[in-house]
């Protein structure tokens, strides 16, 4: 079983890896820098002022370019003098070939059944928190992270969204993974003996109905299979969980009843994140992520969203969240109305290497404060 991550565990790995190759080695051979790789993609001067507009429409926060915002750069790797992930079960360097991904939980949880989906044979690797995951693939201690985004009936993972802004991963796919929910207790506890139930937040909304009408009182945890282990290491008589029925099997826990979500179509949508971007095509269906921020002001969000109506281009997701450390600010001269400022995450069905999708870009930083480009890779249109 792969050791878990913590984010105090972080910093020790990162210092073994530092120690075990420089800066430069990381980078092997050669680089090729943004402005050339989307020169020989794109092969149109046109595409340039997409990225690398002048600096006259900025307002307080540089509007900084896609690819240079995200550093994309096409890398030939060493193997001999890259650092290698890290063993699951020592600090030592791995010699095999098995990506390493790293997902939030612990043993059983959906995330992980999401990592292996995604990639297929990979060495799952659970952390406790999301943002210890971003960090152990920003640190060399894992190749990937497979992180939820979004939930059929949950809706938004908020804190995904945000740490996406706050570290420099790239996301270069999708998978989407239908869950379904069980209510597990200790053998020989039956449902009505049962008093309280742990879970996940998002776990415990999903599945509201059912547990109202047995009158259990919901404890929220930070994930499904941690409660179904927290049950059963605790013998809890009075307790059961929503977790899956793997965390059932790995913790040796009876099935009191399957399917207890409020709607059978439970989706969960994960990201799947790297330290370097994909460099995305048009042979099949691509999925292209941003973020952007807009000054305050009559019609400006219906500006930024008409780019990508006017060049017909899907939006599949807006998100908006609030632009952190900025002060409210007044909306005339008196101070008499406030407002806050907002980040706004979109997702549309174009690649990046598609004209019109750059066209669309480039007429939204006329008016963006911010933009950044987050990841533009394959569709997952397979059945969860």
């Amino acid at each position: 079983m792969a050791a878990s991550i913590s984010r105090s565990s972080i910093a020790t790995y990162s210092q073994y890896i530092c120690s075990r190759s420089s800066p430069s080695d990381r980078r092997a051979n050669l680089t090729i820098d943004s402005h050339c790789c989307w020169k020989r993609l794109c092969c149109s001067s046109r595409c340039q002022s997409v990225f690398h507009g002048s600096d006259k429409n900025s307002r307080g926060v540089e509007t900084q370019s896609a690819m240079e915002d995200s550093h994309f750069e096409v890398v030939i790797k060493d193997p001999s003098t890259l650092p290698r992930p890290l063993s699951s079960t020592k600090s030592s360097v791995s010699t095999g070939s098995r990506l390493r991904v790293a997902y939030q939980g612990v043993s059983g949880a959906y995330s992980e059944s999401a990592a292996e989906k995604a990639y297929p044979n990979c060495e799952a690797v659970p952390c406790e928190q999301f943002d210890a995951a971003f960090e152990a693939v920003e640190r060399w201690i894992v190749d990937r992270a497979v992180l939820p985004i979004e939930n059929s009936l949950g809706g938004s993972i908020h804190r995904n969204y945000d740490l996406l802004l706050r570290h420099r991963l790239h996301i270069v796919g999708e998978v989407k993974f239908a869950v379904r929910h069980c209510l597990l207790a200790n053998h020989g506890v039956k449902i009505e003996e049962l008093k309280r139930v742990l879970s996940h937040p998002q776990a415990l909304a999903q599945c509201e109905n059912t547990l109202t009408g047995l009158g259990l009182v919901r404890e929220a945890v930070d994930d499904t299979a941690g409660a179904a282990k927290h049950v059963a290491f605790h013998n809890l008589k009075d307790a059961g969980a929503v977790a899956s029925s793997l965390a059932a099997s790995i913790y040796g826990l009876n099935i009191l009843a399957e399917d207890i979500q409020d709607d059978s179509d439970n989706v969960t949508r994960f990201l799947m994140l790297a330290r370097e971007p994909i460099i995305p095509g048009t042979d099949r269906p691509f999925k292209t992520s941003i973020v952007f921020s807009l000054e305050e002001g009559p019609g400006i969000l219906f500006k930024a969203l008409a780019v990508f109506a006017l060049r017909q281009i899907n939006l599949t997701k807006i998100e908006s969240r609030p632009l952190r450390n900025q002060p409210l600010r007044a909306s005339d001269d008196n101070g008499s109305s406030k407002y806050f400022d907002y980040l706004f995450y979109v997702d549309f069905e174009a690649s990046m290497a598609d004209q019109n999708a750059q066209n669309a870009l480039r007429h939204l930083k006329e008016f963006a404060t911010f933009l950044r480009v987050l990841g533009s890779y394959p569709m997952d249109n397979s059945m969860p």
